[in-house]
């Protein structure tokens, strides 16, 4: 058996677990589209490693070689444009049970449904495991970042629909009095647009205080869980990192600013670490670099926290990128989680303040977490991509009253 990229970099770390970034419904055509792009020699092998990663039949008995799967927005509209007939008229279904022409009720009807349908597809890994793997993530409203009153209520809509259900919080000041609240009902959360360490050490906290409330109320935490992500490429890519350092004439190379989004993130693990806080660290927004057939590729974002026992959730351009260089990657060290960035290219990030504020414990307060750079556009494409499902669902609502006219 030949084993996948993933495969092996699992194996640095019992603990670490893959994960699918999409949602499942979307998986079986992404695997049959991407096959039929494999090089003879690989289609039999490649066919193999993705069955292991994920089969629905084979997910119905409980097994599933990814550990849980993440969605958001843009993914969830992917969902849709993938069978895009079928959810129209689901659309029209829900509106006629509902009574109602309200485009944002049926909107938020419909994500529920994605997020119900995906986590019955994996929740027998969830009970074949204890509760441990086969979670699934679904996000509150991303413009809701600083409602706290309604993410609150979408958090328990969206939790009601299976035990299984991972309820995703954005990282703002009212996202992790969110935590706190839904965390003291036992129920699972993923901290998502999250860049910084001030902001890990505010999930901490926050879920920290949940479980204590929780403990008080007794509530069974025993299948409980919290997982932290970090947006890596988002940070040193989608935010001021670069414009801060060209205004101080302040050169970064690509390794440079892959060293400067690792940092952050070894240093939110570490700190988890020695409390022995019971929140995992998620890792995403990873990236391939591949300077042609004729050189080594790499992809650091999981080549230098090897070793750890990270959440890594993987969409399907990333796995199909790490599986066309998959020859000329270099083996996993399982010692890389614990290589710290060269001085040099620290020192000069540190001069930064964007760098500053991700990577210090104290960068930022919880009142400045929605400002930065990372999170404004992050949390603007997320909302971009909700307004186009909302206008999906608008455009049916209209046909079907075409129709009844």
């Amino acid at each position: 058996m030949t084993l996948h990229v993933l495969e092996r970099l699992a194996a640095t770390n019992p603990d670490s677990e893959i994960w699918w970034d999409s949602s499942p419904l979307v998986y079986p055509g992404w695997k049959a589209d991407f096959l039929k792009g494999a090089p003879a020699g690989k289609r039999e092998i490649w066919t193999d490693q993705l069955t292991r990663l994920f089969d629905a039949d084979a997910a119905q008995d409980g097994v599933m070689g990814f550990r849980g799967v993440t969605t958001n927005p843009p993914l969830s509209l992917q969902a849709i444009q993938a069978d895009p007939d079928f959810w129209m008229a689901e659309i029209r279904r829900i509106a006629a049970e509902r009574s109602t022409r309200d485009v944002e009720t049926v909107y938020w009807a419909l994500y529920l449904e994605i997020v119900r349908r995906g986590a019955r597809m994996i929740a027998p890994v969830y009970e074949k495991s204890g509760g441990k793997y086969g979670f699934l993530s679904g996000q509150v409203d991303p413009r809701l970042v600083s409602n706290g009153r309604r993410m609150l209520e979408q958090g328990l809509e969206l939790a009601a629909l299976g035990p299984n259900v991972m309820v995703k919080i954005p990282g703002s000041e009212a996202g992790y009095q969110v935590i706190e609240e839904l965390t003291a009902r036992g129920i699972s959360t993923n901290n998502t647009t999250s860049f910084t360490v001030a902001q890990y050490i505010a999930c901490m906290n926050a879920v920290s205080r949940g479980r204590k409330r929780a403990r008080a109320a007794g509530i069974n935490l025993a299948r409980w869980r919290s997982v932290i992500t970090h947006m890596s490429a988002r940070l040193g890519n989608v935010g001021d990192l670069k414009a801060q350092a060209d205004a101080r004439g302040i050169a970064l190379s690509p390794e440079d600013v892959l060293h400067g989004e690792l940092a952050v993130m070894k240093r939110a693990y570490h700190l988890g670490k020695r409390q022995g806080h019971p929140s995992k660290m998620l890792q995403c927004s990873m990236r391939v670099v591949d300077p042609g057939p004729d050189h080594a590729a790499s992809s650091w974002h999981i080549a230098k926290l090897a070793g750890g026992d990270f959440v890594y959730t993987c969409p399907p351009g990333y796995i199909a990128q790490l599986m066309q260089v998959e020859d000329r990657l270099p083996p996993f060290d399982p010692a890389a989680i614990d290589e710290e960035a060269p001085s040099d290219v620290l020192d000069r990030l540190m001069r930064i303040p964007y760098f500053r504020q991700a990577y210090e414990p104290d960068g930022m307060k919880p009142e400045e977490f929605s400002q930065f750079g990372a999170f404004v556009a992050t949390a603007a494409e997320f909302a971009g991509a909700t307004r186009k499902t909302v206008d999906f669902v608008a455009r049916a609502v209209e046909q079907s009253e075409r129709r009844a006219a």
